[in-house]
């Protein structure tokens, strides 16, 4: 049994896919296809119920699978601890990343991340704060860039504070409070909000803050993409609150101060069980070795 055929399994059941798991592992259909039937041949029974418009894992499958990530994680870390011991890391870097992060330039740090060790296959997802938590637990994400509220911290994960920075009303520069110097939250009660997904770390900074305030508010757009809310603002649809230093200064755009808005805190986040070496140079690179 060879590793990549393990590669190949987990991406087809991963995916339910053939052809987006050989565009996920950058081989051809065929080529994939052949390694996994040939693997199913050696084992003796199938992996994969196959249909034209369907694929699923056989009973066979489901217990083969888990198994066969510990293998392939156990064989990819005995590799990148050998590849540490001779001066080079090599392995995987998953990095989760909250859509609005600013304490860190992210692309310019996967850049220098890369060019320092280019054998390192870095991959980058997106999502809520919570979401990434529960990735880093599970060993999904190796390090993800959270925000949240200032009066929380990070839970289950190891983290290092980055920054923090206050929320600004957003609003369309043809708004009638655009003129304002500043803002406090009871100015805008009434107002239509566009906010990020109500339950999220994300929309929960503003939600306490309104509480706290005793100001009711009538959040009519939802969406986890940072850019479609400020779009939104930017037809005059909504307002909305975010990191001053998120807020994209153009035309047709406002950012105001609220004098009694909340801060959000930024961290960086890692599982402390038994980093890999790439986490590890990651976390050296960003902001000194936790581990020294």
């Amino acid at each position: 049994m060879e590793l990549q055929q393990l590669r190949y399994v987990i991406a087809v059941a991963e995916e339910a896919n053939f052809t987006r798991a050989a565009a996920r592992c950058f081989v051809v259909q065929s080529a994939l296809s052949h390694r996994i039937k040939t693997l199913e041949r050696e084992l003796g029974f199938a992996l994969f119920a196959r249909t034209s418009r369907r694929v699923e894992l056989t009973a066979a499958g489901e217990a083969f699978l888990p198994e066969a990530r510990a293998a392939l994680e156990a064989a990819e870390r005995a590799v990148a601890d050998a590849s540490e011991a001779v001066g080079k890391v090599r392995g995987r870097l998953n990095v989760g990343v909250i859509p609005t992060v600013t304490a860190v330039d992210v692309p310019a740090v996967l850049g220098l991340f890369h060019r320092a060790h280019p054998e390192v296959r870095v991959t980058l997802r997106m999502g809520g704060s919570d979401a990434l938590v529960e990735e880093i637990v599970r060993g999904d994400v190796d390090v993800a860039f959270l925000g949240l509220p200032e009066s929380l911290e990070p839970r289950g994960v190891a983290w290092r504070h980055l920054g923090s920075d206050h929320l600004v009303a957003v609003l369309a520069a043809e708004h009638p409070l655009a003129e304002r110097a500043e803002l406090r939250l009871a100015d805008l009660e009434g107002e239509t909000f566009a906010d990020f997904t109500a339950g999220t770390p994300g929309r929960a900074q503003s939600d306490l803050a309104f509480d706290g305030a005793g100001v009711r508010r009538d959040v009519a757009f939802e969406s986890m993409s940072a850019d479609l809310i400020v779009d939104l603002v930017r037809q005059n649809l909504a307002v909305t609150l975010l990191a001053s230093r998120y807020v994209p200064r153009e035309r047709g755009l406002v950012a105001l101060p609220v004098v009694d808005g909340p801060s959000r805190a930024e961290y960086l986040s890692w599982s402390d069980f038994n980093p890999g070496p790439a986490a590890r140079a990651f976390l050296e690179l960003v902001g000194g070795d936790p581990f020294a």
